[in-house]
C-alpha cells in the first residue's frame, strides 16, 4: 500500500526523501513537476519506485482531466490540497489491485508521451527550417532588388 505524504510546497524548502510536485494553480492544475514552482503540492515518497508511479498516475489523471473536476475560483482556477491527494489516493488505490497491469498503463502511457516530445521537437525544427527557407528567399530578393537599383543609378549617371 502506498504511504505518501502530499503538503503545500514551500519556497526554498528541500526535501530528503524521493518527492515530485504537482501544480495546484492554474488550467494545468494536477500537473506534476520535476522542479518545484511557487503554487505546488509536494508529494514526498518512502521509495523511488513509489514516486515514479505516484508521479506517472498524477500526470495520467491531469491529462484524463480527472483533476479539472475539483478546480475552483473564477479568475485562477485552483485544486484544493484535500481534493488532490483524494483523488490521488483514491485512483492509485482502485489501481494497486494489479500492479502489474498498473505498470503496464504506465509505461504505454509513458511511451505515448516520449513519442510526442520527439514529434514536438520535429514540428519545432520544420518551424525553424520554414523560417530560414523563407529568409533566404527573400534576402536573396533584397540582393537583385539592390543590385537592379545599383545599374539604374549607373546608367542615369
Amino acid at each position: 500500500m502506498s504511504t505518501f505524504e502530499l503538503k503545500t510546497h514551500q519556497i526554498g524548502r528541500t526535501y530528503s526523501q524521493p518527492h515530485f510536485f504537482i501544480l495546484n494553480k492554474g488550467q494545468n492544475s494536477g500537473k506534476p513537476l520535476i522542479n518545484p514552482c511557487p503554487n505546488c503540492f509536494v508529494v514526498s515518497t518512502s521509495t523511488e519506485e513509489e514516486k515514479q508511479t505516484l508521479y506517472h498516475l498524477s500526470m495520467m489523471l491531469q491529462i484524463g482531466s480527472f483533476y479539472a473536476y475539483y478546480l475552483k475560483g473564477s479568475v485562477i482556477p485552483f485544486i484544493s490540497i484535500d481534493d488532490c491527494r483524494n483523488t490521488l489516493k483514491n485512483s492509485y488505490t482502485s489501481l494497486l489491485n494489479d500492479e502489474f497491469e498498473l505498470q503496464k498503463h504506465i509505461n504505454i502511457v509513458s511511451a505515448i508521451c516520449k513519442k510526442e516530445a520527439e514529434l514536438q521537437k520535429v514540428i519545432s525544427k520544420m518551424a525553424d527550417l520554414k523560417v530560414s527557407y523563407i529568409q533566404n528567399l527573400f534576402s536573396k530578393k533584397q540582393n537583385r532588388a539592390t543590385k537592379g537599383n545599383k545599374n539604374q543609378i549607373n546608367l542615369l549617371a
